[in-house]
Parts: C-alpha cells; structure tokens; sequence
C-alpha cells in the first residue's frame, strides 16, 4: 500500500544524532512542514537542525495528493462570516504567497510542477457555490461560475479558480533537502526547558519548532482537544480520464479529482479515524462503475489533523510562549499549508511581524461546536473498558480490519497489530 510517489522517487539518506549539539533553531519532524522551514532558514543563513523520528517525509507527506492551492474548499463565506473580512484576506493572501514560493522555487526544481485550474464543486447546493463566488468578489478574487465539469456526474455548479498547480511532493523534498542539516532517526524523547532529549544526544536550541503533524507536548496549548485526525483513501487509476484540473467536493465525505502523468488520482470517502469507514470499497465501486476500462494501478491512505475552525495553528505553541512553535491542523491542505508555515514562523524567529500570523495564531478562541464534539469523543473512548490503550492519553484503541492496525479514535495514533508505533501524537509503541 505505497502511493505513488513512494513508486517513483527513492529517498534521500541522513544520519542519525550521535552526540549532544547545540543550534539556534530546532526543528522537530521532517514533514513537508519542517523540511520548509529548514529550507528557510537555510536560505537566511540561521543556524538550525532538523531532527525526524524516521525518515523525512515517511509520515503524511509521501501519502498527499499533493494539491497546491488556495482554494480550501468553500472556505472564504465561512471565514468572512467567522472572522471577518480583514482575518479572511490575510487567509487567502497566506496562501497565494505560499503558491508563488513553491511557484518560484519549481522553476529549477524537477518535480512534475504544473498549473492547473482548481475546481470546488457541488452536487446538489448551486446557492452554496454562488455564495462562495460572492465572499470571494468581496475579497478582491476574480473568479467563474462553472456549471459543466469533465466528470462522470452532473454538478449544481462549481467555482473555478485559475492558476493553481499540483507536483511531486517527494521529488521536490528531495531536491531542496540534499544540502540541509537533517537527522533521521533521532527522536525526541521529551523537552526540558530549551533543550530536546533524544536516545543519543541532547540539543540544545534557542528557538524550536514543533512539525510533528499532531503536537506530542500536551502540557500546553489543549491540542488534544483543538483537534482530531481525519482518515481519508486514495486511488490511482490507469486508463481512466484526463480531467485536466484540480476537482474538489464541498461536501464532507465527497471526491477529489486530479491526473499525475497518465493516471487519475481519485480521493475522499473519509472518516474520523478509529471510527467505522469503507475504506477503498466506495472509491473502487464508484472507479468500477464510472470508469469501467480503467485499472488501479496504486492505492493509499492518508490523515489530516483536523482544527474547531478550520484553520490551521501557526504560531507560538501557546500564549506567551517566546521560543517554541507549532505547526499543525493543516485540514487536508497540507502543501499550501506547510509553505504558509515556513513563512510565518521564520519571520516570528527572525522578531519579524509577520502580516499574516494573526488569523493562524494557535490562541485564538476555541469556542466553536467541535469543541464539545471532540470533548465527547475522548470522554466516550477513556470510559470504554479495552485492554489496549493508547499511550498518548489512554484512549482505548479500535481495530482497523482493512488496514490491519489499532486506531485511536482520540487523536488519531496508530500503531501495527504487533504494537508498533505508525502516526502519532503518541510517542512509543504499545506495551506488550
């Protein structure tokens, strides 16, 4: 179950920490996320390590569709009304910067870099895609009303946003990694003050980054309650369609679309993760009654972390906090999003205002309806008697019979059915 570009880019190698070091910037997890923020601060000429419990980007990166975009969804009707306008603009204006730097940096990188429109699309909700349309006039988007789309079902209608693109995430890490100051397999133990304990060394920093997908320290900042992890599947399919575009539903549980060479690339049909889904079976239906021709060729899963509001935290780990950082809740958006996070927290480390770092702050309010939903959610699943537990929180642990591993319902860890350690936010394997 390898995606894609596992199958067609062999990674990169680093050594592991051997010693105890000292840096200014710590970057823990080597994500797309922290990859970018090493790069840089590279490129500013900051002194930094990056340490990765793995490998870089063997984690949610190698499994993106890898959309790079600024067109979340019907997001900026949403975000005009939960913000207002100003907090909405610095949103898009985020994200369109984070579009022209990848722009800007694929110009000499070969990875499969090409513009494409993106497409929200609705089924059945023409006034939610007008209404999309009209809050995005207001911010200053040119955009067009589509009502006929190269997919195999009729749509009430679509937004159409131009220049956008899409590449190979895993080409592209490899190409602006090869000269970074990166450690594989050093993980980090635990934090004291300004210094990391990992299993071979100490590292000791002025200024950290946390970019492990979902924050493992939960002294500060009730990540553990801001956020749940949200599992969605993926195929690749040979002799399908060239729908030549980036396709993205409005609904919850609906289908992306977009082709990578000669293959289209279906994704969705997610759920909570540890909580029931159908996996592959409705993308492999959906492919074998629409597409009957076509071959898969790849499947893959993937999980996002999943924020109250759905915008990302970028930003101080938590209120007043003056040298350590977070990254995280990116909503299935994680291309744009980790370039949006390079940029905010390397002017934030720099003592830079950065324009964009207000609507991102990880302290703004958390009264929102998902609150209680995810309060809930962990109540229910620490009151259930089962033998196995999460290490994270103590959780107990659901069977995943299609992916063979434990889930947590929680905040998404998972671990293979021996008890290894595969997502986090837990930090170790299952006791035996």
């Amino acid at each position: 179950m390898n995606s894609v570009w596992e199958q067609s880019q062999e990674s990169l190698h680093f050594e592991s920490l051997k010693q105890d070091t000292e840096t200014d910037v710590l970057i823990i997890g080597g994500g797309m996320a922290g990859i970018l923020c090493a790069y840089r601060l590279h490129q500013s000429g900051i002194p930094y390590l990056l340490v990765e419990a793995k490998t870089i980007c063997s984690g949610i990166t190698k499994n993106t569709t890898a959309k790079i975009t600024v067109h979340h969804g019907l997001i900026y009707n949403k975000l005009i009304h939960q913000f207002g306008l100003e907090k909405a603009k610095q949103y898009l204006d985020a994200n369109t910067a984070a579009l022209e730097e990848y722009r800007n940096l694929c110009r000499n990188v070969d990875c499969d870099f090409e513009e494409k429109s993106s497409y929200v699309y609705s089924q059945n909700s023409r006034p939610n895609i007008e209404e999309e349309i009209i809050a995005l006039e207001k911010l200053g988007v040119d955009t067009e009303f589509v009502q006929h789309l190269p997919l195999p079902f009729p749509v009430a209608g679509a937004v159409k946003y131009p220049n956008q693109a899409q590449f190979h995430p895993l080409k592209f890490v490899s190409a602006i990694s090869k000269d970074l100051h990166i450690y594989e397999h050093t993980t980090v133990r635990k934090i004291m003050g300004t210094t990391a304990i990992t299993d071979h060394g100490k590292i000791t920093a002025k200024s950290m980054i946390v970019a492990t997908h979902f924050p493992f320290l939960n002294r500060h900042g009730s990540y553990f309650v801001k956020m749940y992890q949200h599992r969605s599947y993926v195929l690749a399919l040979e002799n399908a369609q060239n729908v030549d575009g980036i396709y993205i539903d409005e609904a919850k549980n609906g289908m992306s679309f977009r082709n990578y060479g000669d293959l289209l690339l279906i994704g969705g049909k997610g759920h909570r993760t540890g909580k029931k889904g159908s996996n592959w079976r409705e993308l492999r239906d959906f492919a074998k009654r629409y597409y009957p021709n076509a071959a898969e060729k790849y499947h893959w899963a993937t999980q996002d972390c999943m924020t109250l509001d759905g915008v990302p935290y970028i930003g101080p780990y938590f209120a007043n906090a003056s040298n350590l950082y977070v990254a995280t809740g990116f909503n299935k958006w994680g291309m744009t999003s980790s370039m949006v996070s390079s940029i905010i927290l390397c002017d934030l480390i720099q003592g830079r205002k950065n324009p964009y770092s207000d609507v991102f702050s990880p302290s703004r309010t958390i009264l929102h309806p998902q609150l209680a939903v995810n309060a809930f959610e962990t109540v229910v699943d620490l009151l259930t008697p089962f033998p196995k537990r999460c290490p994270h929180l103590g959780c107990a642990l659901k069977w995943n019979p299609l992916e063979h591993t434990w889930d947590c319902p929680c905040h998404g860890s998972r671990f293979t059915q021996d008890g290894r350690l595969i997502d986090n936010p837990a930090t170790r394997d299952l006791k035996k």
